[in-house]
């Protein structure tokens, strides 16, 4: 597997470029790596906190979004979705490429046609200079080769690279606590979960391996199951091993119909590049057990690796999730 890391650093650069699972945010440095202004949301209610802070350091701070519904009450109860990349959520206008997740009209309408549970979202800014470290599945480095070790680290995601667990154990420990004591929430596995797409969809499924108390089911929308940003022709020998790992990992670590998982893929852009592996990830949920009513896997042709095209399937989810 030998191969010349300066090509390799050449062409992780061109295509860093290219990726679009979050979008280059323009105003990078400011308060949470994100833009600091409030969303402005259409349905319900957006409760804002800019630059939150880890009590113990475990990630930078950043913002932290916490979407209400209209008739939000502390008489009832809710369930909670936390959501990666907060700040792409809600506000088109707040983004560099205009586009949003509406989160606030797909859950709010989904709410008000009377479909799901009664939930809340919390969306949680990334932090653009350490996205892919804190959203990359860290104990998957573990079952690497040296070589692919090597290659991990040339991505910076080698060990003293990945925070991808102390990022889970910032949700779990310190603004899970926060998020409870502040609304009305349901606290059990059962109506906890996480969402994300592209490397937020990484996360989102390690989450519910890394914290299966916690996180009942977890939404993987184009989930970058290749791993790295990178030349994905010309570094097949490094893609193809890493994919087998992670998916290895989901074996050992999910015991079938544990939780409720849902992944999905376009066929354009960035997607394109996932048939072979979301398919091997399908072969190995299918082998280990798990039924429909656990695992669902999904492909949309003619849809990309955009918030738009997010956007405009996250009712399925939504709903495979939290459905009456």
């Amino acid at each position: 597997m030998a191969m010349n890391l300066s090509r390799i650093l050449a062409a992780a650069a061109v295509a860093l470029l290219a990726f679009t699972s979050c979008g280059p945010d323009k105003t990078a440095g400011t308060v949470g790596d994100g833009n600091p202004d409030k969303p402005n949301v259409s349905v319900g209610k957006l409760d804002f906190y800019p630059a939150f802070e880890s009590p113990s350091g475990l990630v930078t701070p950043r913002n932290v979004y916490v979407w209400l519904p209209e008739d939000y009450s502390r008489s009832r109860k809710y369930a909670v979705v936390y959501m990666s990349d907060g700040q792409n959520l809600f506000d088109a206008e707040k983004m560099f490429n205009h586009q949003e997740w509406c989160v606030d009209e797909v859950f709010g309408g989904l709410l008000k046609e009377g479909k799901i549970q009664n939930c809340i979202v919390v969306g949680v800014a990334n932090s653009f200079r350490t996205r892919s470290q804190e959203y990359f599945p860290q104990d998957v480095f573990d079952l690497y080769s040296p070589e692919l070790k090597e290659y991990s680290r040339s991505k910076r995601l080698g060990e003293d690279d990945l925070l991808g667990n102390n990022y889970l154990k910032f949700l779990v420990d310190e603004l899970k606590p926060f998020i409870d004591k502040t609304y009305s929430t349901r606290k059990d596995r059962e109506h906890t979960f996480h969402m994300g797409s592209s490397m937020g969809g990484l996360i989102s499924s390690y989450a519910v391996t890394k914290y299966p108390e916690v996180f009942g089911g977890a939404g993987c929308l184009s989930t970058h199951s290749v791993l790295y940003i990178t030349n994905y022709e010309a570094e097949q020998e490094f893609i193809d091993p890493a994919n087998q790992c992670y998916v290895d990992y989901l074996k050992a670590n999910l015991k079938p119909n544990s939780c409720k998982l849902y992944m999905d893929r376009g066929d354009q852009t960035l997607d394109a590049q996932y048939p072979k592996y979301q398919d091997r990830l399908d072969s190995m949920f299918k082998a280990a057990g798990w039924d429909d009513a656990h695992y669902v896997s999904k492909v949309y042709p003619g849809l990309s690796h955009v918030e738009g095209s997010w956007a405009s399937r996250l009712d399925v989810p939504v709903l495979y999730l939290l459905g009456k």
